[in-house]
């Protein structure tokens, strides 16, 4: 079989991680900066090269020559979440992407998390009713000699903490496919207007309520999500790998996995690579987020965000 060519468009930490990826998955990752070669010199790289897909791995409001480029030349693309922040954007791009969408993969490697598909069948046989997501750490421990207000979480325009932490809406939707947005309330900052740095929504639909909350303030990383059914309450916690599971007269039922958290990006990547082949996806996930299966996700994260209502600001230093 020939070796597969990817090209990966954008050389931050996680185009590098992805470039990593397709390497360690057998395949030749040929890595495309746009800060070296600008917009112009990569669209004629993506013109020329002899490649059989590529990462999109950039900001997000530069993503739409990159996607027509690659549509136009048959590269299927792994586009990173956001696929896209406002609703025209977000139409525009599935628009040039429609002829590679069926091969292309949306960044939400989330849906590889080995917890998920025990909280699906938890939903289903509990009858959940209510259900909140919770995700929060400070954004100015997140790395080592990083600063949000140079990054692009400070963009009024493709930044804020609803889009960067947009795994959790996408998990909410998976889990809750029925629900729709409501509500959403956001606290801003002073220095940074636009930029939302905590943000909670609320969703509804026949028989479910349930709130999706992120925050860039939280002293300790957490992220929780909890079920409230019929039969029973749940706890998962996605940084431990640990559901608890409360049933009426009975001790608590404990499920525990080990999972690395690049192995749901090698997950996503593999997929991936199979679609670019037009193979059937190795990891047999249900949940895979195939491009053209994932814009009802990518439309809730894009309505959320023209949605938001800022209802006070915070203070903190953002340096």
């Amino acid at each position: 079989m020939t070796q597969q060519r990817i090209l990966v468009i954008g050389t931050g930490s996680i185009g590098m991680r992805h470039a990593g990826n397709i390497e360690q998955l057998g395949g030749i990752a040929e890595r495309l900066s746009l800060r070296e070669l600008g917009l112009e010199g990569v669209l004629k790289s993506i013109a020329s090269a002899k490649a059989q897909g590529a990462v999109i791995a950039t900001a997000t409001q530069l993503r739409q020559p990159l996607i027509e480029a690659c549509a136009a030349n048959a590269l299927p693309v792994y586009v990173e979440k956001p696929v896209a922040y406002t609703r025209q954007g977000l139409a525009d791009f599935y628009n040039a992407a429609a002829p590679v969408a069926d091969r292309s993969i949306a960044g939400f490697m989330m849906r590889y998390h080995p917890l998920l598909r025990p909280l699906q069948d938890i939903v289903a046989k509990d009858a959940v009713f209510r259900f909140d997501f919770e995700i929060g750490h400070d954004v100015t421990q997140w790395r080592a000699n990083w600063s949000f207000a140079d990054s692009y979480a400070a963009l009024p325009q493709g930044g804020g903490v609803l889009l960067d932490l947009c795994h959790e809406l996408d998990l909410a939707h998976t889990l809750f496919p029925n629900t729709a947005l409501k509500t959403v309330e956001s606290l801003g900052h002073d220095d940074f207007p636009g930029v939302d740095m905590a943000t909670q929504i609320a969703l509804a639909g026949p028989g479910q309520t349930g709130s999706v909350a992120m925050d860039y303030l939280a002293p300790v990383f957490s992220r929780v999500i909890r079920l409230r059914g019929q039969g029973a309450i749940a706890e998962c916690d996605l940084l431990t790998g640990t559901i608890t599971r409360r049933l009426p007269d009975a001790a608590p039922e404990i499920t525990q996995v080990e999972f690395d958290r690049n192995a749901m990006f090698l997950g996503a990547m593999a997929d991936f690579m199979a679609l670019i082949d037009g193979k059937e996806a190795p990891s047999a996930n249900p949940n895979i987020p195939r491009l053209d299966r994932a814009r009802p996700s990518c439309e809730m994260i894009a309505n959320a965000w023209a949605d938001r209502q800022f209802c006070g600001t915070i203070k903190k230093d953002m340096t």
